[in-house]
């Protein structure tokens, strides 16, 4: 008969090789004959935790301590069934006790890692992984997690560098394999990223995250179909992954899809109420939705705020922000797009040109890639924070130190917004601009700052915030000083006109379908070029275009294009007569770029603050006859613009100094008045 050390043993060895059932029948054997047993104890104790049976697990390498309190091992292994059952304080005893007892215990610091990492504590981890590795060098589990927090911190170098050292150690670990494919991804470069995923899901087919991570690659690559197909892969695997199911919903918004995209964050919600990332996905997909109402549109939007924002709000402490009612300002802006984007290029103008005597600017950058606007951008503000991986409540906590008196929410409910820093109230004066097309809906934003297109009098009702309006546009346009040149109108060597939609395909609803194909019936030979990333993309371009063969207009006259480098994309519209703006959401920069290229915008608003971007634009640069007052009267003015060559070559000739001359590119003008409102708003705080 075997010993009970030679039992053990044998037990250990099947358990090893993951011979679970063989391993604890063993160790209950020798529990019948010895039932004090701690080592036994301990390791059903690891079995049941490895089966999911957490509590279970909990219960028997407690007893195991109780029995022998001084083993590492043991404290070790308890910490994991309390970190699964997101118990996380005391995982963090367990593990600080392992270490008492055994200080160069490389696993236990990894462990602590993975704990403080779950409670968002990024120096914590890295510290912690930082010691496993000085303890075991060769522990690739400990640079693969290195590898995520430095890519969490926004330092994707180190990432990459950490994933390929784990992979130099464990060629056949999936997980570094997927991990890495993110750090190339945060840095944009797609095809290594989807290289990554490709290799992580040969080695482990049924890899739910990796089929995930690969269709967000494929879905910024504009490759909408194989996204689609990769997300449906990870919830046939994991479907009830709330994650899966959001990212699922914009990859189909991408494709044009909106009742359905809609319908995935709803699930995304409904799996995970607390989600607020999928609600904010979910309240940017409304917008594009034809029959959205600002009043609808509200109500939307103060659920979220009951459900996320709100119950954040019960600790706010009194801000100490010096009462001086003519002192210099501190302005915060809080964004993760302060690069070649929208908000990018409304922004430049305006700190380049508010008086440094007058006012500090500080922003606050949630990206990690740079180009030459962020670097523009940065140059132009009095601080730079790059606040990547920083939690809301830290972020939140940075800014209430840096004593900001008027903070800037630059993203509303896109993606990667912050909104749940502004709900802690961190300055004294919040103000939502320029990166959202309507209401937060929070209650801690105090103002929206618009102007009398984007939100008319009477519309207040529909903004949680009180209502800003800049005398003008409540935007200020940077051009690109890269553009090319504006070309003789198109038509005039063509013989036809060509139309131009450069928006992304969510914009582009049935019922922009329906009214576009009236305008080319209208003028036979007239052709339309859509392009966006994605457009390119063959399952979007076959649904798009039975959807305008439905209405008779046939294949050969739309032409599809993906996306292109920013320049190429503003040369596209050198072969454009004249753009169609598209309802309810339509176009913001694109409307800016198209009339920087000499290309006329026509445009329908409606009553949200999505349709009347272009109003806004259009009108301040005074070129109100392209501006419709209903659908018909669009297809009209369309149609009369594109039957007028001449008229068209003559506003195409002037467009470009006509805009540079007007309020929408006028900074030191624009930013006159931004600061006389933030005056003013300063003193009313004072009282």
């Amino acid at each position: 008969m075997a010993t009970i050390s030679e039992a053990l043993a044998m037990a250990i060895q099947h358990h090893q090789a993951g011979r679970l059932q063989a391993a604890e029948q063993i160790y209950r054997q020798v529990l019948q004959a010895e039932p004090d047993q701690a080592d036994a104890i301990h390791l059903l104790g690891v079995i049941a935790h490895q089966l999911g049976q957490h509590e279970i697990a909990v219960q028997h390498i407690r007893r195991a301590i109780a029995l022998q309190g001084n083993v590492a091992d043991f404290h070790n292994n308890l910490g994991e069934p309390y970190r699964a059952l997101h118990r996380i304080p005391e995982a963090v005893a367990c593990f600080r006790r392992a270490l008492e007892l055994k200080p160069d215990f490389a696993v236990a610091h990894n462990n602590l890692g993975v704990a403080f990492w779950e409670q968002g504590k990024l120096d914590e981890a890295v510290a912690c992984y930082r010691r496993a590795l000085q303890s075991n060098p060769d522990y690739a589990e400990a640079h693969y997690n290195l590898g995520g927090v430095l890519r969490d911190q926004g330092k994707p170098d180190e990432a990459v560098a950490c994933c390929l050292q784990a992979l130099r150690l464990r060629p056949d670990y999936a997980e570094a394999h997927n991990n890495l494919g993110n750090a190339w991804k945060d840095q944009g470069k797609l095809d290594e990223a989807v290289a990554c995923y490709h290799r992580a899901l040969a080695l482990k087919p049924d890899y739910a995250e990796a089929h995930n991570n690969l269709g967000g690659a494929l879905k910024d690559q504009g490759k909408l179909d194989e996204a689609v197909a990769c997300y449906h892969r990870a919830l046939a695997l994991k479907p009830e992954n709330a994650e899966i199911h959001s990212n699922l919903g914009n990859a189909l918004k991408d494709q044009g899809k909106l009742d359905e995209a809609v319908a995935c964050c709803r699930r995304a919600l409904a799996l995970k109420p607390n989600y607020a990332a999928a609600h904010s996905n979910l309240l940017l997909m409304l917008q594009y939705c034809t029959g959205a109402t600002p009043a609808a549109l509200a109500e939307a939007h103060a659920e979220y705020d009951r459900r996320h924002a709100a119950p954040l709000g019960g600790a706010i402490a009194r801000h100490e922000n010096v009462h001086d009612r003519d002192r210099r300002l501190r302005l915060g802006f809080v964004s993760p797009d302060l690069w070649q984007h929208p908000v990018g290029c409304f922004l430049l103008r305006v700190l380049e040109n508010l008086g440094p005597e007058q006012h500090e600017t500080i922003c606050s950058s949630d990206r990690i890639v740079r180009d030459d606007l962020t670097h523009r951008l940065q140059a132009a503000a009095t601080q730079w924070r790059d606040v990547t991986g920083i939690s809301d409540q830290r972020l939140a906590e940075q800014i209430r130190a840096d004593r900001i008196d008027i903070l800037f929410d630059l993203a509303g409910h896109t993606a990667h917004n912050r909104l749940l820093v502004f709900a802690r109230k961190p300055a004294p004066i919040q103000v939502t601009w320029a990166g959202y097309v309507g209401t937060t809906g929070l209650q801690a934003m105090d103002y929206i700052l618009a102007d009398r297109y984007q939100i008319p009098p009477g519309a207040e009702r529909h903004y949680q915030e009180r209502v800003l309006r800049m005398p003008e546009g409540y935007v200020c346009y940077a051009p690109p000083a890269d553009a090319p040149v504006v070309t003789a109108l198109p038509a005039l060597e063509r013989g036809q006109v060509t139309f131009g939609g450069f928006h992304n395909t969510a914009k582009v609803t049935p019922q922009v379908v329906e009214v576009w194909a009236r305008i080319l019936r209208r003028l036979p030979g007239s052709r339309l070029v859509l392009q966006y990333r994605g457009w390119d993309d063959p399952g979007v371009a076959r649904r798009f275009a039975g959807m305008f063969a439905a209405q008779a207009i046939e294949p050969g006259r739309l032409e599809f294009l993906g996306q292109s480098p920013h320049a190429e994309l503003l040369a596209a519209y050198n072969r454009v007569d004249l753009a169609l703006d598209p309802f309810p959401y339509c176009g913001g920069l694109t409307t800016c770029e198209s009339l920087w290229m000499g290309v006329p915008v026509v445009t329908c608003p409606l009553e949200t603050f999505a349709s009347r971007h272009s109003l806004s634009h259009l009108s301040n640069v005074g070129l109100t006859a392209s501006i419709a007052h209903d659908l018909d009267g669009y297809v009209e003015l369309a149609v009369s613009l594109a039957a007028d060559l001449p008229r068209l070559a003559a506003l195409r000739a002037g467009l470009r100094a006509r805009m540079a001359a007007s309020p929408l590119c006028d900074g030191k003008r624009f930013a006159a008045n931004f600061a006389s409102i933030l005056r003013d708003v300063w003193g009313q705080w004072l009282g």
